[in-house]
């Protein structure tokens, strides 16, 4: 588990990216009604390797023919942001 939070935070370094992805596909036995995958990994946008692999797995190993991908991703480590509410004067 401590390897993975170790492993997880260095990607988050060299930037990558939470990325989640809603993934609309047809069902198998009914292709004309649609059914909603949330997948969510680190990847690095805009290309987005790890998703795109993902999908070429969908394809080639599961039924249900994708119809839509919808992507959203946000940087975890940023800058820190500074702000002076107040100022102390010290003599």
């Amino acid at each position: 588990m401590l390897a993975d939070t170790h492993r997880s935070f260095a990607r988050q370094l060299e930037n990558y990216r939470l990325t989640t992805a809603e993934i609309l596909y047809g069902m198998p036995d009914h292709p004309k009604l649609l059914q909603s995958f949330i997948w969510q990994e680190l990847d690095i946008a805009p290309r987005f390797p790890v998703l795109h692999k993902f999908l070429r797995f969908w394809e080639a190993k599961l039924e249900g023919r994708l119809y839509k991908v919808t992507i959203a991703h946000a940087a975890l480590i940023k800058p820190a942001e500074l702000t002076y509410g107040q100022e102390y004067v010290l003599h």
